[in-house]
């Protein structure tokens, strides 16, 4: 077993065997590699090995090579894009989940309320007439406790927000909710109105400080 004594001395066999050790140190190690056979034989293999490397010329070595300048760049741009990638991917998981709990919640809803239900066929609504590269569409659901809306926007600026309403034919207008088009996400946004699709004239979508009307066909 190695003792504290013989932990200290290995530490200094790579200098004895290159030469370097100072001389009082040297003569401390000899006396005790004398004495102890392990020591001995691990000073027997540096001393080989420290031969080969008094030929070597330092100045033949290349130098280490330098990473470009910009590989910093490039790896801080990676994780912020991986980042980026998991961070959407949550979004839309937690997206699809209160989607998912929302419906439950819609389909407890007509479960337990009397009269629940369809009140009738859904209708489509493309709004036309848009700015060139937007698109604006909606699927309007009819319940008992009112109108479904599925709206789906695209090509306008990320984190514009949307607000959606269901107009009557008097020119009244009842609010269905608002989001944020996020792009690159999900463009549909589920949202719902107490106004019955049966007496909704028009639909109309306000993004950001425009506003978009379309008639509802039924």
């Amino acid at each position: 077993m190695k003792t504290d004594g013989c932990r200290e001395r290995r530490e200094s066999l790579g200098a004895y065997a290159l030469g370097h050790l100072p001389a009082d140190e040297r003569a401390g190690l000899e006396a005790h590699l004398e004495g102890c056979p392990s020591c001995r034989a691990e000073a027997e293999q540096l001393a080989a090995l420290a031969g080969p490397l008094s030929l070597a010329d330092p100045a033949r070595f290349e130098a280490a090579p330098v990473p470009p300048a910009s590989l910093a760049a490039r790896v801080a741009a990676a994780i912020a894009r991986e980042r980026l990638t998991r961070r959407r991917r949550r979004m839309r998981f937690g997206l699809a989940l209160s989607g998912a709990v929302a419906a439950a919640a819609v389909a407890v809803a007509l479960l337990v309320l009397p009269g629940g239900g369809s009140a009738g066929p859904e209708q489509h609504v493309t709004f036309a007439s848009l700015p060139r590269g937007m698109k604006i569409s909606a699927k309007l659901i009819p319940h008992a406790y009112g109108t479904e809306i599925h709206m789906y926007v695209q090509g306008v600026s990320s984190g514009t927000l949307c607000r959606v309403y269901l107009l009557r034919s008097n020119g009244s207008r009842l609010s269905a909710g608002s989001f944020r088009y996020r792009w690159g996400d999900d463009n549909l946004a589920i949202l719902s109105s107490a106004l019955d699709l049966s007496k909704t004239d028009a639909v109309e979508v306000r993004v950001g400080d425009r506003v978009f009307n379309q008639e509802v066909r039924q």
